[in-house]
């Protein structure tokens, strides 16, 4: 078996009689692009704040990159990068301090944290604002600064939930090369999307949850096999359930189209005055 970056067993966490995530096992190779795919309220972002320490875990145990994440927080926080759903960034540092300010809470010295930070700056096409305040950033500048802000400490493994959220076309780009990047580096990569034509293409690895409970992992190609699917997207649809409106009829509009043909049929059937003349 390869050497794994992310090892559950078990996990489960409960917010009063919820249970968010039920038993939840996983494994993650070292160096795998690992697309996290679920419905809504599935139970990722619960998972996610679990094997980053933010949440403990009510049940199961966790290793990543070798270590107990329960045991050893603050050794498995120094090389991870986490970049969360919802951001909270300094907004009063322009883009260059924040890049700074995290580097030297990462340990860095001060010329270090400066070089990375200018060269993040360049690779998330961030250079021609750094010196703008956080507060003036788009949701995407502010999504790749994050993304940035993350990679600093030059982290093994990288947790994205759902970083193509609400972003335009140019700044998901960005992101989508910065991440096949880091991929080429053997940086292991945990990500969740809604966009499955996305996890498709970066993806090697893939696990889906429903109701808490991880029903299938593996690599992708493997997935596609074990499921008989031509996709990523059939393999979710086979486990999850094909959406509900697929194929949906609304009547009303229907109504409409017969009502707009039925008067239109008269006036056509006419002929113009000046023709029967």
């Amino acid at each position: 078996m390869s050497q794994l970056a992310v090892r559950a067993a078990g996990l489960t966490k409960r917010f009063g009689p919820f249970t968010a995530v039920s038993g939840l096992d996983m494994a993650i190779p070292v160096g795998a692009f690992y697309a996290f795919l679920g419905p809504n309220g599935a139970g990722k972002s619960t998972t996610i704040s679990m094997l980053t320490g933010i949440y403990a875990p009510d049940g199961g145990t966790m290793q990543i990159l070798g270590v107990d994440a329960v045991k050893s927080p603050l050794d498995v926080k120094s090389r991870i990068g986490v970049v969360p759903e919802e951001l909270s960034l300094f907004e009063r540092l322009t883009g260059r301090q924040y890049l700074t300010f995290c580097g030297r809470m990462h340990g860095l010295t001060g010329d270090e944290a400066a070089a990375r930070g200018d060269e993040l700056l360049q690779l998330t096409e961030l250079h021609a604002r750094a010196g703008s305040l956080v507060s003036e950033y788009s949701k995407g500048m502010r999504r790749r600064l994050a993304i940035a802000a993350a990679l600093i400490h030059a982290p093994e493994l990288v947790f994205l939930d759902e970083p193509f959220e609400g972003i335009d076309v140019i700044a998901a780009g960005v992101i989508r090369e910065l991440l096949a990047e880091l991929s080429r580096r053997r940086v292991t990569l945990l990500l969740t999307t809604h966009v499955l034509e996305i996890a498709e293409r970066l993806a090697t690895h893939a696990g889906i949850i429903k109701g808490g409970k991880l029903v299938d992992e593996g690599s992708v190609e493997a997935l596609k096999a074990r499921h008989a699917a031509p996709s990523l997207e059939r393999v979710f649809e086979t486990l999850i359930g094909v959406p509900a409106a697929r194929d949906a009829r609304l009547s009303f509009y229907g109504a409409r189209a017969a009502e707009g043909a039925k008067a239109a049929a008269p006036a056509a059937a006419v002929t113009p005055a000046a023709e029967v003349e």
